[in-house]
């Protein structure tokens, strides 16, 4: 602990909001390359717990990238940054009793496995979009891929930049052929949300 500094206990805590909130908090947190269908997955999920009555967020990478994250490179220490801060914020929010949907390249296992430790037990799903490279990048509306491969994008996962598959995710699924309202059915279901 730093010198100086304590940690304030409050009255209410985690328990108590959620119960307020009728839900058991958590956070899934959403892996893959870019283009795998991260953001769309989350937005999905998104609405379909909203449809539950459930209240939750979204915190996804590109969007953090222009706000919280936005003095954030693509160099490894820089990624691992941007991991650790959205970990962080995700970590209040479901303290505050929400569920958090974080989409996320978060391409390194050791930065994940350290996202998992940060949250009790059964309040973190890494969820791995294993979508291939090669759909991904048939997939890539904004020419990123490309850019990438001719050497415009320097630090870019999956082509200059290694990606880290996960090795025992929570669950896993490939969005290539499944629509998305199966793939969110399978996602819910398979970590017991629905």
């Amino acid at each position: 602990m730093k010198k100086n500094i304590n940690f304030e206990q409050f009255n209410l805590n985690q328990k108590s909001r959620a119960e307020n909130k009728n839900q058991k908090p958590l956070c899934l947190w959403l892996t893959g390359l870019s283009g795998s269908g991260k953001s769309t997955l989350a937005n999905a999920i998104e609405k379909r717990l909203n449809g539950l009555k459930k209240h939750t967020y979204i915190l996804d990478g590109d969007n953090l990238r222009h706000g919280l994250n936005s003095d954030l490179n693509f160099t490894r220490l820089d990624r691992n940054e941007n991991v650790r801060r959205t970990a962080e914020v995700s970590k209040l929010m479901v303290d505050a009793g929400l569920i958090v949907i974080v989409g996320l390249i978060s391409p390194y296992k050791n930065e994940r496995a350290w996202v998992r430790s940060i949250f009790k037990k059964d309040q973190f799903y890494e969820i791995y979009i294993s979508t291939s490279l090669s759909e991904c990048e048939k997939r890539d509306t904004k020419g990123f891929y490309k850019r990438a491969r001719s050497g415009d994008i320097k630090n870019f996962t999956g082509i200059s930049s290694p990606y880290e598959a996960p090795s025992d995710p929570d669950f896993s699924i490939d969005t290539t052929n499944i629509s998305i309202e199966n793939c969110v059915d399978s996602i819910l279901k398979g970590i017991h949300l629905i």
